[in-house]
């Protein structure tokens, strides 16, 4: 049985980890209509591992699109958004992946809650290979699943919208900003809460992430590249005429403060892998 749910993953040199976020949308109880893979122009063999995958699931469910640009994870999501023929489109990243029963609680809750435009949900951050653990969600049902409403204000203060928990309806006007490759993600919900309508927070672990959210390899090991991506989405909000210049400053203020905050748990943590080793 399928779900109204297209799926995009953004792909950039994800050999070693594709294979476990597609097995977990396959694996989903209430699977979705179709999966999106984006090739963001990775200059290695990223390309034919996704057809390579793509042939081992049914025809038509998997669409590969190929960039000629390597233009980062935003404009790539936007490429697979475009292409989405689903009511409602979920995001994943390559390297993470979804318990069995997420899209059958997320979808269902969006399904019976018509004003949500986005929700999102608890992601579980796992240093392990296997996909996921029932625990706390096993036998719920859609309809039992309690969420919190989102403010702007909230959201503004803490991004609880991880992209691998995030599903909106197609319907939605709002796009990631071309070419910004830190906190694309992050300036997309909140402009979708201010400009489209509700957003909804589902406290279960729904998702699972395969390093920590920060300083580790990838695009999360880059502290200060992420920084200036979230100061430049307060910045981006203001000039929306989203918040005024008092909270401007104040955001600005909150968010460097959390990135020294970072910076200490990222030296504090490879100092004790230094000792213990």
């Amino acid at each position: 049985m399928y779900a109204p749910v297209s799926v995009v993953i953004p792909c950039f040199r994800c050999s070693d980890t594709i294979d476990r976020a597609v097995e977990s949308v396959f694996n989903q109880r209430l699977r979705p209509q179709e999966v999106i893979l984006v090739e963001d122009c990775s200059g290695d063999k990223t390309l034919e591992k996704l057809y390579e995958v793509k042939e081992r699931y049914p025809d038509g469910w998997i669409k590969v699109i190929a960039l000629n640009i390597n233009s980062g994870p935003g404009t790539a999501r936007n490429k697979g958004w475009e292409m989405a023929q689903q009511e409602y489109v979920a995001f994943l990243d390559a390297d993470d992946s979804w318990h069995p029963k997420k899209i059958e609680v997320q979808y269902g809750w969006m399904r019976s809650n018509p004003s949500s435009m986005i929700t999102g949900h608890k992601c579980q951050v796992v240093s392990f290979s296997t996909n996921f653990e029932e625990g706390e969600v096993d036998g719920v049902r859609s309809d039992d699943i309690k969420a919190q409403r989102v403010t702007l204000f909230s959201l503004l203060l803490r991004n609880k919208f991880q992209t691998p928990s995030v599903m909106v309806r197609r319907s939605v006007g709002v796009r990631m900003v071309e070419g910004k490759r830190y906190s694309e993600d992050y300036y997309t919900w909140l402009k979708i809460i201010y400009s489209e309508g509700e957003a909804h927070y589902l406290d279960y672990p729904l998702a699972f992430l395969h390093k920590s959210a920060y300083g580790e390899g990838g695009l999360s090991g880059s502290l200060w590249s992420l920084e200036k991506g979230e100061l430049d989405t307060y910045i981006r909000c203001y000039k929306d005429g989203a918040i005024n210049g008092l909270v401007l400053v104040f955001l600005l203020c909150f968010s460097y403060l959390k990135y020294l905050r970072r910076v200490g748990v990222v030296f504090l943590r490879k100092a004790a892998i230094k000792w213990v080793s």
